[in-house]
């Protein structure tokens, strides 16, 4: 391939799945020899392997009181339910800007909280330049919300919202649904989905269902996230060396249902109740709680690691565990999923969202029949009693490097960015 640009777009560096997509692409594209650089609208602390859209004093806070104003009116309209939604009414136009005007790609990652309004994003067709954009949520396509449960309003044109205070046929859902079909008019807009159910939901979408879609999953660095031996990481961590480990991500109230908190809960009962299981036995690892004192009660003894940022001591993590769960209700492609099955530990989780493209049943995980906790508490049960896990162990580490590595990942972009430079040059 010729030596190209490619300039990445994301609200922040490293925050969240999309921003961790976004850094983990642009370096395995790095390491093809690809010139590949991320911008960022907004950085919590200082990253060299990005471009701040936001430095200096004046232009930070500019930003803080764009992302903090549409904090406050997504708020305001909506009704007080643990379901993102985003009113875009803050942003920059970047058109005008020299690193855009020469890139030969511009690949959008996650640009909400006052990054790129509509507006802004129509603004970019004057450039003219194949724009890529990675869907790591639903946002994209919907009238506000970023995920979407059993709502199906955005195979129409959204409107009667359900996460709206006055919901109607031309609310606030459907006046921004709006303002986006007619920011996509006259972009040469190409769409990556992470997995196929990302990809399935677009084609559904009435927004943008005509429109070309790939299914490129993200990728992440095997070299960190690979196996370590299991007595020693748990040597490292303080946890006990004689017991079933199972590890979990963010853990909140037993309210929260996007995670899936009383689904987990319920399996543990179930387990304890179905399996003559020893609750002794076992041992429950939650990292990634700011607070461990608003977490719910288990019925296993249970040690809380806090909010893990050094990704090498988060794969040792996943490393100490026998299994990793996952009661998640609706997720794109979980970092979480493919980070421990990097590392060489199996999932249990429900059958929902791209999991399935990770997880496959009874060879490197156990999917759960969606929202069963019982099916859930089979799963863990299965891993518990299962007379091979080192076969499980060297499975889960196989999907990753035969499917999710930084070089298959990067070529499947690089081949994306040549056809759509290829065909740019023929219509020009």
């Amino acid at each position: 391939m010729k030596t190209v640009r490619i300039i990445h777009l994301n609200t922040y560096a490293g925050n969240g799945g999309a921003g961790k997509a976004c850094l983990r692409i642009n370096k395995a594209l790095q390491d093809q020899q690809i010139d590949s650089q991320v911008y960022v609208n907004f950085l919590f602390q200082e990253n060299k392997e990005v471009h701040n859209l936001s430095r200096g004093f004046f232009p930070k806070w500019f930003a803080v009181f764009g992302i903090l104003l549409e904090r406050i009116v997504s708020k305001f309209f909506t009704k007080s339910l643990p379901v993102p939604f985003s009113v875009p009414v803050w942003g920059r136009n970047l058109s005008a800007m020299k690193f855009l005007k020469n890139a030969d790609i511009i690949h959008i990652h996650w640009i909400n909280h006052a990054f790129l309004k509509p507006a802004d994003l129509r603004a970019l067709a004057v450039l003219n330049k194949p724009v890529v954009w990675t869907f790591h949520d639903s946002n994209a396509f919907t009238g506000g919300c970023h995920v979407r449960y059993s709502c199906i309003n955005y195979k129409n044109e959204c409107g009667e919202c359900p996460l709206l205070k006055k919901p109607s046929s031309n609310d606030l859902s459907h006046r921004i649904w709006l303002s986006k079909e007619k920011a996509y008019r006259d972009l040469k807009l190409n769409i990556v989905a992470p997995s196929n159910w990302m990809a399935a939901s677009v084609h559904e979408s009435k927004l943008l269902g005509s429109r070309p879609v790939q299914v490129i999953p993200n990728t992440l660095d095997t070299q960190v996230f690979k196996p370590w031996s299991k007595s020693e990481a748990r040597k490292k961590l303080g946890l006990p060396a004689d017991k079933f480990i199972l590890m979990s991500g963010f853990m909140p109230s037993r309210k929260d249902m996007h995670k899936g908190t009383p689904y987990l809960l319920d399996a543990f009962t179930s387990l304890m109740a179905n399996y003559q299981i020893e609750p002794g036995s076992m041992h429950l690892v939650i990292f990634g709680n700011r607070d461990a004192a608003n977490v719910p009660d288990f019925e296993i003894p249970a040690t809380f690691l806090g909010t893990i940022a050094e990704e090498e001591k988060l794969a040792l993590c996943y490393s100490a565990a026998d299994v990793f769960i996952s009661s998640s209700l609706e997720d794109n492609l979980p970092y979480t999923v493919m980070e421990s099955l990097a590392c060489g530990t199996p999932v249990v989780a429900f059958t929902t969202g791209g999991i399935p493209d990770m997880v496959e049943h009874m060879e490197n995980g156990y999917l759960a029949e969606y929202k069963s906790s019982g099916d859930l508490a089979a799963g863990i049960n299965w891993m518990y009693a299962h007379p091979d896990r080192q076969k499980l162990n060297a499975m889960a580490r196989k999907t990753v490097e035969d499917h999710f590595s930084e070089e298959r990942i990067a070529r499947k972009h690089i081949q994306l960015y040549q056809s759509l430079i290829n065909k740019s040059n023929v219509q020009a």
